[in-house]
């Protein structure tokens, strides 16, 4: 009988959807130039759709692993770029969606998905930053790129008890900006503060209020994770010139506004997609990760739970009910 691993796999027969773990071969791993021996992974929102049912359809094959991050160690490759005993981290890629993703102890991938873990950061810190992470990262460094400083003013974070929006607070409180977050959970004012977060704000402050053409400028930059309406009072409240970074949508898909903050006060919306991005991209922000994301911050924000623990978390992250980020060690 040949080597085999542990991992979460899914099922579907006709209308019938399952998830169970079970033991399953290495010869049965999808091609891939390098194969990782997997130490963390993580949850992700994506991750608890397809958990649950593979809402949206996410998933069309199977049977499937989920997980759409890991980070481990090479074990055989047929690449230049990597050899046996690299450290890597995975994100995106749609890994986990299309291909079988790090919700097990081994993973074959191509080459080209991977990227060589940062001097400076575990693989266990890694699967703390994550594709939230990974996210946040290219957020800030869209909107630095299109004139944000610390000396340009406030910038707010939407969503902030979420992974995106807490790693974000994280590196922009490191960085000396003054942060401002909104949440709908009051009750974790003091993980944001600690985070970096210098006001808290109600959800419905944004998301309940009547929509303006323009309102007062406030915001020289903004880290969206919530689009719909929130994202349409984020707009008329922007300073001339400043960015919205838009990365999420979990207040909607829909956006209602006029051409008025963008004509009259010149303000830019940046969209951020963290699933395709090429890979010199990739590594240079995971190297901005390992620079700036201070890591005692990074230990706050993430908690580590045992891969048997995955099915019920995926129905939390769903309810909203996880915050920072959930580091999986699929070993344990």
């Amino acid at each position: 009988m040949g080597e085999s691993f542990k991992a979460l796999v899914l099922d579907q027969v006709e209308d019938e959807f399952s998830a169970g773990f079970r033991d399953v071969a290495v010869d049965d791993l999808p091609d891939g130039d390098v194969t990782v021996a997997i130490e963390y992974s993580t949850m992700n929102y994506k991750d608890g759709l397809v958990i649950n049912g593979n809402v949206g359809r996410l998933v069309r094959e199977f049977p499937h692993i989920p997980g759409i991050d890991f980070s481990g160690t090479v074990e055989t490759s047929d690449s230049d770029a990597f050899k046996p005993g690299d450290k890597v981290v995975l994100t995106g890629w749609r890994v986990g969606e299309v291909h079988w993703g790090g919700l097990g102890q081994k993973a074959r991938v191509k080459a080209d998905w991977l990227v060589p873990l940062p001097a400076g950061l575990t693989t266990k810190q890694a699967m703390a930053v994550g594709t939230a992470g990974f996210t946040s990262m290219l957020c800030v460094d869209a909107l630095e790129q299109h004139g944000l400083s610390p000396e340009t003013g406030e910038v707010l974070v939407t969503g902030g008890a979420g992974g995106v929006g807490s790693v974000a607070i994280a590196i922009l409180g490191n960085r000396g900006y003054t942060v401002v977050t909104s949440t709908g959970r009051r009750s974790e004012a003091d993980f944001l503060k600690g985070l970096g977060a210098s006001e808290i704000m109600d959800r419905t402050d944004l998301s309940e209020a009547e929509i303006r053409p323009l309102e007062r400028e406030r915001w020289a930059g903004c880290v969206d994770t919530v689009a719909g309406k929130t994202l349409s009072t984020v707009l008329a409240q922007m300073k001339y010139g400043g960015s919205v970074a838009a990365c999420g949508l979990a207040g909607g898909n829909l956006l209602e506004t006029t051409v008025l903050p963008f004509l009259l006060r010149g303000v830019n919306i940046l969209g951020i997609d963290s699933v395709m991005q090429p890979a010199d991209s990739r590594a240079r922000i995971w190297q901005r990760i390992a620079d700036d994301l201070p890591l005692d911050r990074l230990d706050a924000l993430a908690s580590t739970v045992p891969l048997g623990d995955v099915p019920a978390l995926a129905k939390s992250i769903l309810k909203g009910q996880i915050r920072g980020r959930t580091v999986v060690d699929v070993n344990a």
